[in-house]
């Protein structure tokens, strides 16, 4: 129990727990804001009594056989909104703190180089042999 609950009380899952509680919360304002502003907009582009933006399939009024375009428009505008809030308030503090401790998250990749010999191409670019063909490998111009 003494492992389990020193898992428990890291820092790195108290903040991943407050990042889902959060990125949850938001997701609920975006699913109201996509449903209850967006969905009526675009609705109001196919007409007066449509039932939203799209194509009726089979009989009209049905509403399973109804190809509704504006759903997905509000699904695509809900996503967006989730990334940006997800990315500006939990990933770029994330970033800052983690910087300020001196570890670099979601950084640029490492430089790599690829093989003349079997073309791979993921090897460290200081790389003096190929990790699978051990080819020796060209110096790189630094």
């Amino acid at each position: 129990m003494r492992g389990f609950k020193n898992f428990l009380m890291r820092g790195d899952v108290i903040v991943v727990a407050v990042g889902l509680v959060v990125a949850l919360a938001f997701s609920m304002l975006i699913t109201a804001f996509t449903t209850e502003i967006i969905n009526p907009i675009v609705a109001r582009f196919q007409g007066k009594n449509a039932i939203g933006l799209g194509v009726q399939l089979g009989q009209t009024g049905n509403t399973k056989t109804f190809l509704d375009f504006g759903s997905f428009i509000s699904a695509i505008i809900y996503f967006v909104i989730f990334i940006a809030v997800v990315y500006f308030l939990i990933v770029v503090p994330y970033k800052h703190v983690q910087a300020r401790r001196g570890q670099v998250v979601f950084g640029d990749p490492p430089p790599v180089k690829t093989c003349p010999a079997c073309l791979s191409s993921d090897l460290p670019a200081a790389a003096s042999k190929c990790k699978y063909c051990g080819t020796d490998q060209p110096a790189t111009a630094r």
